[in-house]
This record gives structure tokens, sequence and C-alpha cells, in this order.
């Protein structure tokens, strides 16, 4: 598998993804609002609702990526559309017995982050598809605002795409710096990717040198 570089971007306190759907709000705002018509034990409307109104905030928690949580709009829509199909079934329903709607509620959430875990993981992996350094946008789930993922694919096919690749990865770098030196990241020099041992640079080299920085 390829080792994924992230480069250039760092970590934001995440309220979730699904909020940044275009129909998330009307979607949302009708679950709450009808609530209280899906259960015949009352104890689960208040459960229920804090369920709903607490879901981009819980599944943020819930994601535990060690990257940030920026997912591309498709697949972003694939989530959605799972989510509210799944929802919508469970709101045709008339009345459910005491406990039932709101364990529903947690098994759709839970799903939802398996999802959302996946689908950003996903576009990652994708990277090794490519050979160098690769861009696609995204949306931030911190804020909604569009935003782009930079990383470094293995997948070169000769040598010479390959030393290639790491020159424009040394460049990137070297130019990024340059745009802040406050960075600490690549304050050190990366000696092995100097060009006098661009040719006999393999993956686990890389791998090792940019690790250590």
């Amino acid at each position: 598998m390829a080792l994924l570089l992230y480069l250039g971007m760092t970590a934001a306190l995440a309220r979730g993804c699904l909020h940044c759907h275009d129909n998330f709000s009307e979607k949302f705002s009708f679950y709450r609002h009808h609530v209280n018509l899906k259960s015949w034990w009352v104890g689960d409307i208040p459960v229920s609702g804090a369920l709903l109104t607490d879901w981009s905030e819980d599944t943020m928690r819930e994601l535990h990526l060690a990257i940030p949580a920026e997912i591309t709009r498709d697949k972003l829509d694939q989530v959605a559309e799972a989510v509210y199909q799944r929802m919508d079934q469970l709101y045709q329903g008339k009345m459910y017995f005491p406990g039932y709607f709101p364990n529903e509620l947690r098994s759709i959430f839970r799903d939802q982050v398996h999802l959302i875990q996946n689908a950003i993981i996903e576009s990652r992996i994708d990277c090794q598809r490519h050979c160098g350094i690769f861009q696609y946008e995204t949306i931030s789930c911190n804020n909604c605002t569009d935003s782009h993922v930079i990383c470094f694919g293995y997948n070169c096919e000769s040598s010479a795409q390959w030393e290639t690749a790491v020159r424009g990865l040394l460049s990137y770098i070297n130019n990024w710096h340059k745009q802040d030196t406050s960075m600490s990241l690549i304050s050190p020099s990366f000696t092995c990717l100097e060009p006098q041992h661009l040719a006999n640079l393999t993956l686990e080299n890389a791998s090792e040198c940019l690790t250590q920085h």
C-alpha cells in the first residue's frame, strides 16, 4: 500500500461532517420536531431529541481520525443519502415500543460515523494511484468551506517518474518553507532527498526520511 504523506494541513476541531450537506438543516429540523410522535414511552422523547440535537458534535467525537476531517463533496452526498434514507424509513412508521426508536437512532448514528471514516480514508488511499504530489478538492468539516488535501503517491511506473516525483516533493516542501518559515515541520534539511541521493532512493528510505522530519 502506498504511504500517504499529508502536506501542509493541520488538524482542526470539527463538529461533524454531515451538517455540511445542503439538506442537513431541513432534514434534522423535521426529525427533531416529529420525535414526540415516534414512541409510546415518554422517556424515549428526550433521549431521542438529545441524540438528534448533538448529532454533529457527537459525530466528530466518534470519528477518532488521525487526519483532519476533509471529505469530498461526492462522498458527502453518498453518506447523506444513506443516512437520510434510513432516517426517513424510520420516521415512516407510526409509534414504536419503548426503547426501539432511540436504539435505531444510535444504530444509524454509528453506521454514519463508519461511512464518514471510510469516505475520508478512502480518498487518502486513492492517492496511491498517482505518482508524486496530488491534490483533490474537499469540504472542511470544521466550517463547511471548500478546502483541499495535498498528498504524495508512490504509484510510479519507472525510475524516471519516481525521481521526478521526489524532485517535485522536495520543491513543494522548499516552497512551503519559504512561505512560512515559522513551521517547524520542515525546518530541518531533507538531505536524503537531495539530488545526489535520488537515484538510489527507495520507498522505504523515503518513508523513513520523511517520518524522521
